[in-house]
């Protein structure tokens, strides 16, 4: 006869249910990406967290702090996501291609990172100047480029004298532009260019052109 203990179905392990904070999070960014810091009501963001709205208070004092919180996360989601490309360990051009599929992706996959870029540079990036922990997190991502690119010239894969930082805002800039103006720039060119056609054929010309400005001279 089996035993019950070994024939009985595995039980589903529950997701463990977010915090207050966090919902309040959630929720935040999406009402400050869709209204930006002037527009966003408090009221309207403890409504869709589902919370009271004295817990914002609670827990960040402010609307100001609040946005703060939310554009802190957001680099450092997306910080994270860059530093598990492990571009270190990848060869050259293998690891700079991932780099500039992976920027490119990011922005189409998370507009409301777009929308909440484009209105803290509204605000000339004061709240994000008063955030903290922010500065540490961008040198490891930048050390990384320079790793790639030092460990190209050496293949003879890339050229010299290319900075890493300009290198990344460059990369970041060619998909921001994109993402940020796609609407009026398929009103200019009379084409749907947040549709998936034009969205890859963009997203392989970005690749193409990053990938050839940093080729090495045959002749050098």
């Amino acid at each position: 006869m089996l035993d019950p203990e070994t024939t009985a179905k595995p039980k589903k392990t529950a997701k463990p249910r977010k915090s207050g904070r966090d919902l309040l999070l959630a929720a935040a960014r999406q009402e400050f990406a869709r209204r930006g810091f002037e527009g966003a009501r408090i009221d309207e963001i403890a409504s869709k967290a589902g919370v009271n709205k004295q817990l914002v208070y609670h827990h960040f004092g402010a609307k100001e702090a609040l946005y703060r919180e939310v554009l802190t996360a957001v680099y450092v989601d997306i910080r994270a996501k860059e530093r598990a490309l492990d571009l270190t360990q990848k060869a050259p051009d293998e690891a700079m291609r991932a780099l500039i599929a992976f920027s490119f992706d990011y922005l189409h996959q998370n507009p409301e990172f777009v929308s909440l870029l484009a209105d803290e540079n509204f605000h000339e990036g004061r709240h994000l100047r008063e955030a903290d922990h922010l500065a540490g997190l961008h040198g490891a991502l930048i050390e990384g480029i320079a790793h790639t690119l030092d460990a190209g010239r050496a293949a003879g894969l890339f050229r010299t004298g290319v900075d890493p930082r300009q290198l990344y805002i460059s990369i970041a800039g060619l998909g921001f532009f994109y993402f940020s103006n796609v609407h009026t720039l398929s009103a200019i060119f009379g084409e749907p260019l947040g549709k998936p056609p034009a969205v890859a054929a963009r997203r392989a010309h970005v690749i193409d052109f990053v990938m050839n400005s940093l080729r090495a001279d045959p002749e050098s």
